[in-house]
């Protein structure tokens, strides 16, 4: 019985549910084809607007806040990263290594607490704002179902008492029902009549807060991170002072094509010779890791791809202007403007000067330069040098009408190179190289796409095999490299 009296009281609340649901739809339809009044508040459906703008706005807020934050937490994890490349870099025997260590730990710890209050000032007082909104969101639209029971009340006990055949019994009832509507909707109204006007105001000083918090934590952190900064920067700075002065000489290597270099870091040879000669030069390439002969020396490394600028760490071979070869000439011998020379050291057999005049097809221009040169070199101080004079070109033609381009040779063939080191690419557009490998230096097709410190070019064995430049051609680092014709 018990049961059964339970199953009847539950089917009549579900009973009485759907008749207010119903009553409540019949209710609408009769407003909106104005055939009933609807009990409007202006002031309330403004507060109501007022009310889903700032929602909106502080769920806005939430979601940005929450992605700055994965952004410090990603900030952190790429900086984390960063210093400990710098503690695996740097050697046991360099200066500061344990004050390196120290600035990478309160690095971490740095990151670590500014992310830490920003959750605890910031997101998590975000999150408390928030939470009020849904249930006074639930509670505005309860009072909206309210007002429509209360409506549909009133017009009930309107219709009952314009009747012809009233029937007080039902009158009595329906205006109890109406008392009843009203005093519910009433309540509920005048709550939402306080606290809506309250909650939009309380925005100026949330939002006051919760930025002052972020500006006042982003303060701090940029503080304290900038003295690390200038730790470690100062760190560094010992550091290149200690090790700027050290010098990698190499033996020279005969070369018709690499001019002397006065003031730069002489390397050792790539194959690890012993040097037998006082006089060195520098060779823009990269060292071996076996010939460094001062500490802290670092082990060569492809160039940079962006190809904004020279191949790094070893800066590229620069090849001297015209102009700034006239005037080495004109101070070294008084003579007239040269177009292009290359210098060899004494140790150079004559015969390589020689040799590589005829490469370029004025044997006998280089024949007489050499003896002027050999005959001032004996009355100056100067060290005795050969001077090789090339003919200049235009766009792959000597002056004077003559093609420098060879029948075996791509077109706009200009000299060749041969790599004295291994080069990865790393773009589609560049060559890869081995140590002994020979290029074809060609010309860009147009002058301002080449990067500085780089060429281009075809690998001999390439193109004798397909004669095909669309195909074979590419960059390379001229660094890697040393001219051989």
């Amino acid at each position: 019985m018990a049961e059964l009296g339970s199953k009847g009281v539950t089917a009549g609340k579900i009973a009485s549910n759907v008749q207010k649901k119903l009553t409540r739809a019949q209710e609408k339809v009769l407003q909106k084809l104005g055939k009933a009044d609807e009990t409007k508040d202006e002031q309330f459906e403004q507060c109501v607007q007022n009310f889903n703008k700032q929602l909106s706005e502080g769920t806005r807020l939430q979601k940005d806040l929450r992605t700055y934050l994965a952004s410090v937490k990603a900030m952190h994890e790429a900086s984390k990263k960063l210093t400990e490349c710098l503690q695996e870099v740097y050697e046991p025997d360099w200066p500061g290594r344990d004050d390196t260590n120290k600035i990478a730990e309160n690095n971490d710890l740095l990151w670590t607490d500014f992310h830490q209050k920003l959750v605890d000032q910031a997101l998590l007082t975000m999150d408390t704002y928030l939470g009020q909104f849904p249930d006074i969101k639930s509670r505005i639209a309860k009072r909206g179902r309210k007002l429509v029971d209360y409506d549909s009340a009133r017009h009930h006990f309107e219709a009952l008492q314009t009747a012809k055949k009233k029937d007080e019994t039902k009158i009595a009832k329906a205006e109890e029902e109406l008392v009843k509507a009203q005093k519910v909707f009433e309540e509920m109204n005048v709550d939402l009549q306080e606290e809506l006007p309250s909650l939009w105001n309380s925005r100026v000083g949330f939002y006051v807060n919760t930025f002052q918090s972020i500006a006042g934590l982003e303060e701090n952190f940029h503080k304290e991170m900038s003295k690390l900064n200038q730790n470690l920067h100062d760190v560094l700075l010992g550091l290149d002072k200690q090790y700027s002065a050290n010098a990698f000489p190499i033996k020279a290597q005969p070369s018709d094509s690499t001019p002397v270099k006065a003031n730069k870091s002489p390397s050792p040879p790539p194959d690890g010779s012993p040097i037998t000669s006082p006089e060195t030069k520098t060779v823009n390439h990269e060292l071996e890791p076996s010939t460094l002969e001062a500490p802290g020396a670092s082990i060569p490394k492809s160039p940079s791809q962006l190809r904004k600028g020279p191949p790094v760490p070893p800066p590229p071979k620069v090849t001297p202007s015209k102009e700034i070869k006239q005037e080495n000439i004109i101070s070294l011998f008084d003579d007239n403007f040269v177009p292009e020379i290359s210098v060899t050291t004494p140790s150079q057999p004559a015969e390589a000067a020689h040799g590589g005049a005829e490469a370029a097809g004025s044997e006998a221009a280089a024949g007489a330069e050499a003896s002027k040169t050999e005959a001032d070199s004996g009355s100056s101080s100067l060290p005795a040098v050969v001077v090789e004079t090339f003919p200049a070109t235009v766009n792959g033609t000597v002056e004077g009408g003559t093609s420098s381009e060879r029948a075996d040779m791509p077109p706009g063939f200009l000299f060749k190179v041969q790599a004295m080191h291994d080069y990865t690419a790393t773009d589609s557009d560049e060559l890869q190289l081995k140590a002994g490998d020979v290029v074809l230096v060609i010309p860009f097709e147009n002058p301002e796409e080449q990067d500085e410190g780089w060429l281009m070019g075809v690998k001999e064995s390439d193109w004798i095999q397909h004669k095909e430049l669309d195909q074979c051609r590419g960059v390379f680092p001229e660094n890697f490299t040393e001219r051989v014709q």
